[in-house]
């Protein structure tokens, strides 16, 4: 798989959005599974972890979705990545389902790739210091959804135990 680098010649931090270029292969494909293309990152890894492990990967999309649109993506662009992050997050938090998901969706590359269109179809708006409040709103509410789920899916468990027991 190519690299994920993006041309960022029109933006004043470029090194902030090689940043996040560094940490979305980190989360998604970092490690690769021998004798095969195959790769993958800490995303699923972390899933591993029920809960702690998803909440985790989410804040780290968020902060690269809070990068991205403090460079110059628009308002439209930022709710898509954040409901590709919800999805990943919320799926993802789901026992043996979620980890499948995890290992094959990618939330972070997808992001990352619609960021490189975004710019190379010249859409880059500057400064987006307005939609970072409504990022941090959005990571909130999600967050809070993915521990009301977890929260579910603990207390269906423990009823589903007290009834073999």
């Amino acid at each position: 798989m190519a690299e994920l680098n993006i041309r960022y010649s029109r933006t004043p931090h470029s090194e902030k959005l090689k940043w996040v270029d560094r940490m979305t292969k980190v989360m998604d494909n970092q490690f690769r599974f021998p004798g095969t293309n195959w790769r993958f990152g800490l995303d699923p890894l972390l899933g591993l972890f029920p809960g702690v492990g998803d909440l985790a990967s989410f804040v780290v999309s968020a902060l690269l979705i809070m990068t991205m649109a403090r460079h110059g993506a628009s308002g439209k662009l930022v709710t898509l990545m954040l409901l590709n992050s919800a999805m990943d997050a919320i799926i993802g938090s789901i026992p043996l389902l979620g980890n499948i998901f995890d290992f094959a969706y990618k939330a972070n590359e997808r992001n990352v790739k619609m960021l490189r269109s975004h710019y190379e179809q010249g859409k880059y708006q500057g400064s987006g210091k307005g939609i970072v409040m409504g990022v941090l709103v959005a990571v909130l509410l999600i967050t809070v959804v993915m521990i009301w789920l977890m929260w579910q899916i603990i207390a269906w468990s423990y009823r589903m135990l007290g009834e073999y027991l």
